[in-house]
């Protein structure tokens, strides 16, 4: 007979119920505050998200697992969540000027927010099947509604359609791979699965749910050849709400590969580092090839994004401690460069002008020497340039594959990285040596939002120069 848990057997889960209890007090709250005192709600989730972030961070609550196994709390969960908190608070931050401008920020936004963070927070700690469906669905959902939030954009419906369409057909393999796992070893539990499959004798079925989650997987990463939501979704939502989605959710993408994969198909990863390796690849060609070709920079960054995600499966493809730990440093460190990209976008916006196009940077450092300093210390850190974040981020993937005996994976990946670097230097060259257009209006005038953005780029700087303490912090998630 089992026993009820105590309150201190739920001290694992303290950042989760803080931050579902504080998302539903704002939901109600929202209702009886009118459009002048909106701000309430904003800052509140904002401090909400701070919150849930230190106690994350901080490991209040201790690590351990409860419901029963179907949650589990590590140093890996802890360092994932505490960053999907704090890149949430820094979307907020970037959405609040931007969205009110255009008459489109209302109180769901934040708590749209709030949950699909919850969302992830369960996906990063899942330590059973029916978690990590619970968590995925979650954060699909809150997604799709954010997407769609301009409703009298018919961009934005297109782009929310697509996405809620491609990432339900994305949901649907990943529980068809888990059905079939589920039916040859006759567990939901990660732990016990990981000991079935050793055991087992059974290949034919393993394999098939292996595919399957793979594909389910490589969907929510939008990985090539599964990344046909990302383009559109990315220019058809509204700048903050592409911000967000091209940065916290790939924390949580990660850590769903890791428990499928590792933790729960472990004994098989011979076959999968192969398939991991092939999405690599196919990533890296789609998403560097066809960003050379893209005019729109929302567009642009969203097959820098494919490419991105082929670097992270460099970590993954070679495998082991050293490997995964590359690919969470990988995966942290594009997450701060996809919020700063976005968020460049975001400051130079203003009412009718989305300066969503490569010739909207043009002559940027006449106009704001400093804001375009700000959008070269991003663009060269996306393209691998020294000492910027993104520099030891590719290499450190680039050495775990080398050590996973995949040289040519990792010679494939030094190949793209001087491909891309092209379409970011054309960024670069747009805003140093192209005229301003006579028409451009002048960046947006918002200290806050100034601020965050500044932070946000110069991280990029700082924390290339001290990322060892990162690194260290990745490798003891998976010591």
């Amino acid at each position: 007979m089992t026993t009820m848990p105590t309150a201190a057997d739920l001290l694992p889960l303290l950042p989760e119920l803080v931050l579902v209890g504080g998302a539903f007090a704002l939901l109600m709250l929202d209702l009886f505050l009118d459009e002048s005192r909106r701000i309430v709600t904003h800052l509140l989730a904002v401090a909400l998200l701070l919150v849930a972030g230190w106690l994350a961070f901080s490991g209040v609550g201790g690590q351990g697992t409860v419901l029963a196994g179907m949650f589990v709390r590590d140093t890996m969960g802890d360092v994932l969540k505490g960053g999907a908190c704090l890149l949430t608070a820094f979307a907020l931050v970037y959405a609040w000027p931007f969205l009110r401008q255009r008459g489109l920020y209302k109180g769901e936004v934040a708590v749209l927010m709030l949950f699909a963070v919850a969302g992830m927070m369960l996906l990063i700690s899942a330590g059973n099947l029916v978690m990590v469906y619970l968590g995925l669905e979650m954060l699909a959902l809150c997604s799709y509604a954010l997407v769609a939030i301009d409703r009298d954009s018919g961009l934005a419906s297109e782009a929310a359609m697509k996405y809620f369409v491609l990432g339900s057909l994305s949901s649907g393999l990943l529980l068809f791979g888990m059905s079939l796992l589920y039916g040859a070893t006759g567990t939901l539990d990660l732990a016990t699965l990981r000991g079935a499959i050793a055991a087992s004798q059974e290949t034919a079925l393993l394999l098939t749910g292996t595919v399957f989650a793979v594909a389910g997987i490589a969907f929510k990463f939008g990985a090539a050849p599964f990344h046909m939501w990302v383009p559109d979704t990315y220019q058809g939502a509204p700048t903050p709400i592409t911000l967000f989605i091209g940065s916290a959710p790939e924390l949580a993408s990660f850590a769903l590969a890791f428990r499928m994969l590792e933790s729960g198909v472990g004994p098989l990863d011979d076959r999968w580092r192969l398939l991991i390796a092939g999405l690599a690849v196919a990533s890296l060609a789609v998403g560097n090839l066809v960003a050379l070709m893209q005019a729109n920079l929302k567009r642009m960054l969203a097959y820098s994004a494919i490419s991105h995600i082929g670097f992270l499966f460099l970590g993954l493809a070679g495998g082991g401690p050293q490997g995964y730990a590359a690919a969470m440093f990988y995966v942290i460190s594009y997450a701060i460069m996809s919020a700063a990209a976005f968020g460049a976008i975001v400051v130079l916006s203003n009412q009718g002008f989305e300066a969503d196009r490569i010739d909207d940077f043009k002559g940027l450092n006449a106009r704001s020497p400093w804001l375009a300093g700000l959008v070269l210390c991003i663009m060269a850190s996306m393209a691998g340039v020294p000492p910027f974040l993104g520099f030891w981020a590719k290499l450190v993937v680039l050495r775990a594959a080398v050590q996973g005996d995949m040289l040519w994976l990792a010679i494939v990946g030094i190949v793209f990285a001087v491909i891309g670097a092209f379409y970011y230097l054309r960024v670069v060259k747009t805003m140093y040596f192209d005229a301003p257009a006579a028409d451009a209006p002048a960046p947006r005038n918002d200290r806050p939002l100034r601020i965050a953005f500044a932070v946000n780029a110069l991280a990029l700087l700082v924390l290339g120069v001290f990322w060892n303490p990162i690194m260290a912090w990745c490798q003891q998630a998976f010591a």
